[in-house]
């Protein structure tokens, strides 16, 4: 092997400039690094998709199942996100808590069906009151308040 950097094992970081023997200058790369979610315009990272995708699947994963999955990831989250800015919004609150994304997602049918196994953390409960037990409410509600005067 030559010590002009072509193929060798050397310390340098670049190519070794023509012409300048064995200890010249190493150049940098002018390119700079390009990700596969920024070629595909996402913003959920492609490569550990991909790279969780090959630890629990199978060992041979495309980058673009990977990019697909990305893609319908990050769509998901901007829709359930979006839902749950509009639930904040409407309650009067800046941030968006565990109890504002299940209610976005308990509003929504098809969300509703697509995570209708997941338990969310401090989310608590849709209000609900069922429509047979309000009726009973109101006699008992009236049959006290013309009780309270006794005649002696």
């Amino acid at each position: 092997m030559s010590a002009k950097g072509s193929g060798g094992k050397g310390k340098g970081k670049g190519k070794m400039l023509p012409g300048s023997g064995g200890k010249g200058k190493a150049y940098q790369a002018t390119a700079t690094r390009v990700t596969s979610s920024t070629k595909a315009g996402l913003h959920f990272p492609v490569a550990r998709i991909r790279r969780l995708l090959k630890q629990t699947h199978e060992k041979r994963v495309t980058v673009s199942s990977a990019t697909y999955l990305a893609a319908v990831l990050e769509y998901l989250m901007a829709e359930l996100l979006e839902l749950a800015g509009n639930c904040a919004r409407e309650i009067g609150r800046k941030r968006i808590t565990p109890r504002h994304i299940l209610l976005a997602v308990k509003n929504d049918d098809e969300l509703d069906r697509l995570l209708k196994s997941v338990i969310i953390i401090d989310g608590g409960v849709l209000p609900h009151i069922h429509p047979q037990l309000i009726p009973q409410l109101i006699p008992q509600l009236k049959g006290k308040k013309s009780g309270d005067s006794q005649e002696v």
